[in-house]
């Protein structure tokens, strides 16, 4: 089985999470699951440019970047956040790689928009480093930075970095490890499964907004381009990794219907 496990960087921020789901993910690798995490570090980031008096600012869930955003991006999700996650999954006994989009044009994006400055949306991925890697031996860490043929970085959403190589990879699940329960209906319970369509009307009525907006419309684009299966899940359950794996229901579902869309 391929996944595509995109870990949110709450997860990541505190040391006992981290390392619990490392060692999750490391023992299901070595159990014979081919797979690639991505990573996130909104919190880090805030964190970091706040120290440095930088407000962070966000349209519709992403982290618009100027030049001085961006050169904090790559020494935070690129540098500390990314290398103490390969270290942690070295503990834990498989051979990660640090990697990110611009290495061999793992994916690329263009600018979504003058207002956003250096963010980018996918427009490509390029999963021969990803297979090579994996075929002999070793466990790919992808930090959510992109790259064009020109040698410029993009900060890129990790749910959409993460869309993109699943489709690329052919996934058979990409798993959203995040810190909520799952994708929440107007009565603030967890939908356990949920069609294109009705995606499309949980953005469209304002219910998901946000972060949450962002991570359907990438789990959606998923869905479209035929992986398998997606699935929004709090990443704080013990034992999360095997749960989904051996198809618990757990967080919510997200599934295909004919004809639908979610672009917002």
């Amino acid at each position: 089985m391929k996944a595509l496990i995109k870990i949110g960087g709450t997860l990541l921020d505190e040391p006992v999470s981290r390392i619990r789901l490392a060692t999750e993910i490391a023992n299901a690798v070595r159990n014979g699951l081919r797979a690639v995490v991505v990573h996130g570090g909104g919190k880090q980031m805030t964190r970091f440019l706040s120290e440095r008096g930088i407000e962070s600012q966000f349209v519709n869930g992403l982290r618009v970047t100027t030049t001085e955003v961006l050169d904090a991006v790559l020494k935070v999700l690129a540098g500390s956040v990314n290398q103490e996650l390969v270290a942690t999954f070295v503990a834990a006994g498989v051979n990660a790689v640090g990697l990110t989009g611009m290495d061999a044009m793992l994916t690329e994006a263009e600018p979504v928009n003058e207002e956003l400055g250096f963010v980018g949306k996918p427009t490509a991925s390029n999963v021969q480093l990803l297979d090579i890697l994996i075929v002999n031996g070793f466990f790919p860490v992808v930090a959510c930075l992109a790259g064009d043929r020109s040698g410029h970085f993009y900060n890129v959403n990790a749910d959409q970095m993460a869309s993109a190589i699943a489709s690329a990879m052919h996934a058979d699940k990409l798993l959203f490890l995040t810190d909520v329960d799952g994708v929440k209906g107007e009565d603030g319970r967890v939908i356990e499964e949920l069609s294109l369509d009705a995606c499309r009307e949980l953005i469209a009525s304002g219910i998901a907004s946000g972060g949450m907006r962002a991570k359907l419309e990438a789990a959606a684009e998923a869905v479209r381009r035929n992986v398998s299966e997606v699935r929004i899940v709090s990443g704080a359950v013990s034992g999360v990794i095997d749960q989904v794996l051996e198809g618990s229901v757990l967080g919510t579902r997200l599934v295909a219907a004919i004809g639908a869309h979610c672009n917002g």
